[in-house]
């Protein structure tokens, strides 16, 4: 069926689609809003993605792949700034949008907009230029604020999300547990959410031999690899991980890796570091930093096990990423993994997300490797 291809403006003005991902403002979301806009491109479309410029190293536009780019916008201070401080900037990045359409004699057939803070810019624009708006928030801070986890969000927040789900033209929900969400907490009608799941670039993130990534990463052969990947948020439950390594001590070379955060003196960083100390864990806990997502698929292939120990999460891509490298995922009941991992041999959903049931789910993974090692060894005696 022949279309007619589109010139989209992508809007995600709190976190760059090239920003460094872990770090506390640049997660999946980024990775959703780069690998959508690639697979659009390679469908004939066009797409800008307007952000914010908080990298005085980045250019005004920057061609991310063909047919995509990222326009960065040069509004409030230089540097990171927090969400809510970004909100009464609306108006600026209004005008500085339009600033720039003008001077490219732009057109857009379509807006898409990341997160309630985009959304809401959307909502500035999209009367003016005719165009249907497509939301998709991500997570949501009526929820969030249920797990009682970490610094509340602002009625804000949740007010402009109650106004978006109303005025924008569609909402994109990743799984039906987030559509499910959209209907209870913002009394948003079925018919105006579209349940889209997220995908994987599998010519990223395919299996590769676990003893050559080891190698490549100086991991031993012989060890028990637990491994977690995303930002350093209260929401993400690596307090509770860490608390479950405490229970799995007996096990022979035992070793977590913890890829993420916003460098080893960032908060975030010390709180954990600390908490290892204070578990006694500390010799078996490796912080490696962020890592560039095309890095990444060695570490999935080189653990035994990637945990997901979120209170919440829209979807859970970083399990997607872990089971096309082939290896099992044990989660907290969050996102799509439970309808996903077949049990025990893919992956193991927790029902209670405490430490101590953190680490039995682990562990079944763990004794599974440990006897297939072994018998391994035998037959290669």
């Amino acid at each position: 069926m022949k279309f007619k291809p589109m010139r989209i403006a992508f809007l995600s003005i709190h976190s760059s689609p090239i920003g460094e991902l872990g770090t506390k403002d640049t997660g999946g979301m980024s990775v959703y809003i780069r690998e959508l806009a690639r697979q659009l491109a390679n469908l004939g479309h066009q797409i800008d993605i307007y952000t914010r410029l908080n990298d005085q190293r980045h250019k005004t536009i920057t061609d991310l792949y063909e047919n995509v780019r990222i326009i960065h916008l040069k509004v409030g201070n230089s540097g990171h700034m927090s969400k809510l401080a970004l909100y009464p900037y609306m108006r600026d990045f209004s005008q500085a949008i339009e600033t720039f359409k003008a001077r490219e004699g732009l057109h857009y057939d379509l807006i898409h907009s990341h997160y309630w803070l985009s959304g809401r810019l959307g909502s500035c624009v999209q009367n003016r230029w005719k165009a249907p708006h497509i939301l998709m928030f991500h997570t949501l801070g009526a929820v969030k604020n249920l797990t009682g986890i970490g610094k509340p969000e602002s009625e804000l927040r949740i007010a402009t999300e109650k106004k978006l789900a109303r005025t924008c033209h569609r909402i994109l929900a990743p799984t039906e547990r987030e559509k499910e969400n959209l209907i209870q907490y913002y009394d948003v009608p079925s018919g105006q959410i579209g349940v889209v799941p997220c995908g994987v670039n599998l010519d990223r993130f395919y299996p590769m031999d676990k003893k050559t990534a080891r190698q490549q990463l100086g991991f031993e052969p012989d060890e028990s690899i637990v491994l977690y990947v995303g930002r350093f948020d209260p929401l993400k439950g690596i307090e509770r991980l860490l608390s479950a390594m405490s229970y799995l001590e007996c096990h022979h070379r035992l070793r977590m890796v913890i890829i993420g955060g916003d460098g080893p003196q960032a908060p975030e960083s010390q709180e954990l570091q600390g908490l290892s100390r204070k578990l006694g864990i500390q010799h078996l806990v490796l912080f490696a930093g962020r890592v560039d997502q095309e890095n990444l698929p060695p570490y999935y292939s080189a653990a035994d096990v990637l945990v997901v120990p979120s209170y919440y999460e829209s979807f859970g891509l970083v399990g997607l990423e872990s089971l096309a490298c082939g290896t099992p995922v044990v989660t907290t009941r969050v996102g799509v993994l439970e309808n996903i991992l077949k049990e025990g041999r893919f992956g193991h959903v927790v029902e209670n997300g405490c430490p101590r049931k953190l680490a039995e789910g682990i562990e079944k993974f763990l004794e599974c490797c440990e006897k297939l090692e072994t018998k391994w060894a035998k037959l290669l005696q």
